[in-house]
């Protein structure tokens, strides 16, 4: 039972004023009260703040007040029986080894806007991206976030403020929306990472409510369901480098880049992965793609009836060169399809955001070969993040090419 009352902390003349356990009511002249909690640990005196004196009276009606929901630890305006409880808190952490003004601190520290995670994000990321991402990123959050999100705690923005931010862009300006969508879910997953928020971007929630994108205008990914049917026209007619190129960069969700210069000896079939160096790859990491029965099977197909050397180029052209960059355009062009092979990117995406909902949206990140902060890569443990890859990437290819994986499975069978 502490040595103080209400009535005589109201009353306390200048000085100092022991209650017991450590817990002090300080006087000052002027008459500002506070608290402090004395304490010992590893043989030295510390002196603890706790905040000043609350001298309002507690209602009786026991209806909650404004501030009851603040934790104990959090509040710096106290009543005695509040002092108690929270210099009782810091001497268990004191006793246990920890230090009792770090837990008081700890969750002290300012949440920051939006806006102040994405160029803490930016600032951070930026080194391994391009440099014509590194350059938008910001501004076009700047355009198309900041005037809905910007000024909002990154911690408290929900699917519904995301899907109200990209509502005026989403059809007016398909790709843009896109690229804004997939830029805030990157703030996002680095303020989870960062211990800012509790949750990861949402996925298929953000786009309920929002018009399906079309062919029309500049938007030039095809719409995930329709892949299936792409795919199985394309297996149907004669195998040349371009639509064996085209459907390796659908299988993996590669970049067309990546699919042209990669190499004989980039491929390890057995293991099922393409080990992508840093010389062919946009952000210039080294970067492995786990493979699909499908693509594996196209891959086998193609090797099959070829000489290549580990040096060789996959696909080249007529001359032995790499194959030129509308070559992939022109089967789609050939094929009357109002999209770019680039697009299947998206359509992946969408796909893995919509139908995937249990694959966390860095892995899905990853596994396009987009920066994921390390932090959020350990918190699923890299084994497991690898094993996430692999799942999404093989449920795509049981997607997109249903033939060719029970062809797979059947060819296991016998």
């Amino acid at each position: 039972m502490g040595k103080l009352t209400a009535l005589g902390v109201k009353s306390a003349k200048p000085g100092r004023h022991g209650d017991g356990d450590g817990l002090y009511l300080l006087v000052k002249p002027s008459g500002a009260r506070s608290w402090l909690l004395r304490i010992q640990q590893d043989g030295k005196r510390q002196d603890i703040g706790l905040g000043s004196v609350n001298l309002q009276a507690v209602p009786k009606d026991g209806k909650p007040q404004i501030g009851d929901d603040i934790p104990i630890l959090l509040r710096r305006h106290l009543t005695l029986t509040e002092a108690r409880e929270k210099a009782g808190l810091l001497a268990k952490f004191a006793k246990a080894g920890r230090d009792p003004i770090t837990e008081r601190d700890k969750d002290r520290k300012k949440t920051p806007t939006f806006k102040e995670a994405a160029i803490a994000a930016h600032e951070a990321l930026a080194p391994g991206w391009a440099t014509k991402h590194a350059a938008s990123f910001l501004s076009s959050l700047e355009d198309h976030a900041y005037a809905a999100l910007g000024e909002l705690r990154i911690d408290t923005i929900e699917a519904s403020h995301i899907r109200d931010m990209l509502a005026p862009i989403w059809t007016k300006f398909p790709v843009m929306a896109r690229k804004v969508r997939q830029r805030t879910s990157t703030v996002l997953n680095f303020a989870k990472a960062k211990g800012w928020r509790a949750t990861e971007a949402p996925g298929k929630s953000v786009t309920l409510g929002l018009a399906r994108h079309g062919a029309g205008g500049n938007f030039a990914a095809m719409p995930y369901a329709d892949v299936p049917a792409f795919v199985a026209d394309m297996r149907e007619k004669p195998e040349t480098a371009g639509r064996v190129a085209l459907l390796l960069l659908i299988y993996t969700a590669a970049r067309s880049g990546e699919i042209r210069a990669t190499k004989r000896k980039h491929f390890d079939l057995e293991r099922k992965e393409w080990n992508r160096p840093p010389e062919i790859m946009k952000g210039k990491v080294a970067h492995t793609v786990t493979l699909s029965d499908a693509a594996v099977a196209l891959l086998e197909a193609w090797f099959a009836h070829r000489s290549l050397k580990p040096d060789n180029l996959v696909f080249s052209g007529a001359s032995g060169k790499m194959l030129s960059d509308m070559t992939m355009s022109k089967v789609m062009k050939d094929a009357a399809m109002a999209y770019t092979p680039h697009g299947f990117r998206s359509s992946f995406r969408d796909w893995a955001a919509e139908k995937m909902p249990t694959i966390p949206d860095p892995v899905a990140e990853a596994a396009l070969a987009h920066a994921v902060p390390d932090k959020v890569i350990a918190a699923y443990k890299r084994t497991k993040f690898l094993e996430m890859r692999r799942k999404l990437l093989d449920s795509w290819g049981e997607f997109v090419s249903p033939a060719e994986n029970q062809a797979s499975c059947t060819g296991d069978a016998a």
